[in-house]
């Protein structure tokens, strides 16, 4: 009988590149979505070449993080092996907006899912999705899994809470519970507001002659960038061990985001200097400088290591929205790679 997997967040970025992994192993997959006004399932089209094949492969059902009830209704009903958590308020600058949404989806919500399981009696593996973010004014670079956390934003304040709790129900309920920490991935399926996304997406229609400008905030800010497709693989060999634990998923460099434009623009040619502007707007009200994660824990113990190098990783996102852009103008069906 196959295996069965819930994920949370399954109509992200994240949960799509998991579904699709998942059932590749043969996994019966489920997702839990938000009811909204708009179909947002662009990212799980993407997974077939034939959408309606998913239908029998991949069932979603309508929740939220912030339904205790309607979370220990659906664990009973779906009876999963694997518990993935990867549903969150996740925009880092949105959270200083909306801080307390983002305090009761990204923290409070991982409660509730952990008392789900407790108290229906069901022991799937459960994944904790946390970030990096949790680090913020890191202590030590590179950050490991024993440097202390520094949250700058209500963001990482809600993931570091979430973090503690999930050690917290492993050790008093020996639920079997990992933290993934994952510095930033990204991918051609990244939202269109996270600064990567947005600079991939403007060159596009900037070299198509639709948009002037490029509007950004802190250009030296620096991260430790991976492609999300490979950082899903280690959530799943995280569930595979006899013993739970917690894990930084990187790749050990960082880059700025002036070379992150560097390799963008540079990609149809052009000089970034002449397009972007600074607005104000984009800045942190606390801002985290230098971000760059160890993942020898995760090399040594899960076997896994980053693939695809920065550069490569640039392409791969600036290539895929040149062809959404040419899809959109030729009225074809827009599909994330």
């Amino acid at each position: 009988m196959a295996k069965k997997a819930l994920i949370t967040g399954i109509t992200g970025q994240d949960g799509s590149y998991l579904a699709e992994w998942l059932l590749s192993k043969g996994y019966e997959v489920h997702g839990l979505v938000r009811r909204a006004s708009t179909f947002n399932r662009g990212r799980l089209r993407a997974m077939s070449s034939d959408p309606h094949d998913l239908d029998n492969r991949l069932f979603l059902h309508y929740g939220d993080l912030s339904d205790a009830g309607g979370l220990h209704h659906l664990l009973t009903r779906v009876q999963p092996d694997e518990l993935y958590n990867l549903a969150a308020q996740s925009h880092v600058r949105v959270s200083f907006d909306a801080p307390e949404y983002t305090t009761d989806i990204t923290g409070t919500g991982t409660v509730r899912l952990l008392e789900a399981m407790r108290e229906t009696g069901l022991r799937p593996r459960f994944y904790q999705a946390s970030s990096s973010e949790m680090f913020g004014r890191a202590r030590e670079t590179p950050q490991n899994e024993k440097t202390p956390f520094y949250p700058r934003s209500p963001y990482g304040c809600a993931k570091v809470f979430a973090y503690w709790i999930t050690v917290n129900y492993r050790e008093a309920y020996s639920v079997h519970a990992s933290n993934g920490i994952l510095f930033n991935h990204e991918s051609p399926r990244r939202g269109e507001t996270f600064v990567t996304r947005k600079i991939t997406r403007a060159v596009a229609h900037i070299a198509a002659g639709l948009q002037d400008k490029l509007y950004l905030g802190n250009l030296d800010a620096r991260r430790d960038w991976g492609y999300a497709k490979e950082y899903v693989q280690a959530m799943w060999l995280m569930l595979q061990q006899d013993q739970p634990d917690d894990y930084v998923i990187a790749t050990g460099e960082t880059h700025s985001i002036r070379e992150f434009l560097d390799l963008a623009f540079g990609c149809v040619s052009l000089d970034w200097r002449k397009y972007v502007e600074i607005d104000p707007r984009y800045y942190r009200p606390a801002e985290v400088d230098v971000l760059s994660g160890d993942y020898s824990k995760a090399k040594r113990r899960l076997g896994w290591e980053p693939k695809t190098t920065f550069p490569e990783l640039v392409q791969l996102m600036v290539g895929a929205d040149i062809q959404l852009l040419k899809d959109h103008r030729e009225g074809r069906i827009l599909v994330a790679t």
